[in-house]
């Protein structure tokens, strides 16, 4: 399908030089001679990119803007105008203009800009084809991913689920054990029941046993009163024990016999209770090394490791990267009342590069970071952190450019990307030049020089 492209100026010539423009390189163009007429069109039909001129009678090209933000979210808009303003700029990309062009302005400028946000158009296309892929049985909860990998993990789920059996999962820390032992849960006839999880390398070991089995009033100092205990909180439904390696020996001898009889004795007690449980356990060791190093009890390891799910580290699987990125960016917009979009092509290069030690749950946190310090509505590399965007170390940010084989016009090139970045320091700074040059690292006399050059007019 032709992509649609809405030009609207007041200027017959105008409209029809764009038209023929356009229309030549492959679009499906219609124009529209002001603000109103435009408006109607785009309540009658979809348009991928309105191209609208700035100052138009009745109808300015800002108010248009935010009507056509009302209209439709997913149309992108061009500005341009004759009035060469730094004020008009700033307001223009404050109410969601994706570009900014001055008149006169080089046919190859604006072809260069359109192609860019039709590239950009398309990713957010297949954005949501990968959305819906995911929703439609790559997905387990907040499992995201599409890899061959991970689709494997989850025909896996699907098969363990309805059996009661134990299931011990590894993998490196950060790779979602605790998702995927809900999953599991979620997935099979305790569903509905308790799910309790207890990470066993974050409780003191004298305290352990009463957290997991449970106290009598009296038993040791402190207890106060009668506590119930995990394994009687989780009755009928499962128990997820993480980092099960950090289990001291004592109750690994405990915890077996729950695993024998179906039976254990809360602290200070005399007789037994009975529990219905399923066990799923986690570590992010290799238990059977610890067994080897008579660190784990072997007995305990081999009721535990009925079947074992290895979860891949995200280094495994990096494929996913854009996906879980469109998740975590969901997610924290929700947490946060934030409204961003997307990560641009440059961010998800980088993240792909990296190497990601704290793996997903690593990932998360970078888009957390960059969700909350982002000030446009797409994160950029610069709201990730030094040891991200320093994944390919001796490069810079000249390195995420494509060369394609017919080559590129080096000084044009170089000329586009610095009146962006004079934009958006302006925008980021709501049009204060001396901030705007502090946060470009160049002098305000530059910069003035540069906003001249680029015919930018100063106050």
């Amino acid at each position: 399908m032709a992509k649609k492209i809405l030009i609207v100026d007041d200027e017959k010539s105008m409209r029809e030089f764009l038209e023929i423009l356009f229309a030549g390189e492959g679009y499906q163009v219609e124009v529209a001679e002001n603000g109103k007429y435009a408006l109607e069109k785009l309540k009658a039909g979809r348009y991928d990119l309105v191209i609208t001129d700035m100052q138009m009678p009745q109808m300015g090209g800002v108010e248009l803007l935010k009507n056509i933000r009302a209209i439709s979210s997913s149309t992108e808009v061009i500005v341009m105008t004759a009035y060469a303003s730094t004020e008009s700029a700033v307001e223009a990309m404050k109410c969601g203009a994706c570009d900014y062009i001055t008149k006169p302005f080089k046919i190859d400028e604006i072809k260069i800009i359109v192609d860019k946000i039709f590239q950009t158009i398309a990713l957010k296309n297949e954005n949501l084809v990968l959305k819906k892929a995911l929703d439609e049985g790559y997905r387990f909860a907040d499992i995201v991913g599409i890899s061959s990998v991970m689709r494997e993990l989850y025909d896996m789920i699907r098969q363990v689920a309805p059996a009661n059996i134990n299931i011990l999962i590894s993998g490196e820390s950060g790779t979602g054990k605790e998702l995927v032992a809900r999953a599991i849960h979620s997935c099979s006839d305790r569903e509905g029941k308790p799910f309790v999880a207890i990470n066993c390398g974050a409780v003191p070991e004298n305290l352990l046993e009463s957290e997991l089995f449970g106290h009598k009033k009296g038993a040791f100092t402190g207890a106060t009163s009668n506590k119930e205990g995990l394994f009687d909180m989780a009755d009928k439904g499962t128990i997820f024990l993480d980092e099960i390696g950090d289990m001291p020996l004592l109750l690994q001898v405990k915890l077996l016999r729950v695993l024998q009889e179906r039976e254990f004795r809360p602290v200070g007690e005399t007789s037994d209770r009975k529990v219905d449980v399923r066990i799923i356990a986690a570590s992010n060791r290799d238990l059977g090394e610890s067994v080897k190093k008579n660190e784990f009890r072997e007995d305990l390891f081999y009721r535990l490791n009925v079947v074992q799910i290895k979860l891949p580290s995200l280094r495994e699987r990096k494929e996913d990267i854009p996906s879980l990125i469109s998740h975590f960016i969901e997610k924290h917009n929700k947490k946060l009342g934030r409204k961003i979009v997307k990560a641009s092509s440059e961010t998800v290069d980088l993240l792909k590069k990296y190497d990601f030690p704290g793996n997903v749950r690593e990932l998360e946190n970078i888009i957390e970071r960059a969700v909350a310090l982002e000030s446009s509505n797409v994160i950029m590399p610069e709201s990730l952190s030094e040891d991200v965007r320093g994944a390919e170390r001796g490069g810079s940010s000249l390195d995420l450019i494509d060369i394609p084989e017919e080559g590129i016009d080096m000084e044009k090139t170089m000329e586009d990307m610095e009146k962006k970045l004079m934009i958006k320091a302006l925008a980021s700074t709501k049009g204060v030049r001396t901030k705007a040059a502090k946060l470009l690292g160049i002098s305000f006399r530059s910069f003035r020089y540069r906003l001249s050059k680029f015919g930018i007019e100063d106050d």
